[in-house]
């Protein structure tokens, strides 16, 4: 298992995470604006509940993991850019 904490793996994966949530959801903006902290659920990004079932459609798909409607660690794991990348960087299988 490597050392390397998912919050410093999360970091290399942010602006490939950052691209894929841009260009799912159609957003007028590039993905360097998306801040490492700011929500993604509501307040900060502006997601809603569909988008964040098409933000985890495509990271499921890209990172050969499964992101579950009914994991009780979701409100985490979509609180941020940060957080979605180090759920990304611990789970991923490619």
């Amino acid at each position: 298992m490597p050392s390397t904490s998912p919050f410093g793996a999360a970091g290399a994966l942010m602006p490939e995470i950052a691209e894929l949530i841009v260009s799912a959801l159609n957003l007028d903006m590039t993905p360097e604006q998306i801040e490492a902290d700011a929500p993604l659920f509501g307040e900060g990004l502006g997601l809603d509940s569909i988008d964040i079932l098409e933000v985890a459609l495509v990271v499921s798909k890209r990172y050969g993991f499964q992101l579950r409607s009914d994991d009780e660690n979701n409100v985490r794991i979509f609180s941020s850019l940060r957080h979605l990348a180090a759920h990304v960087a611990a789970n991923r299988t490619k």
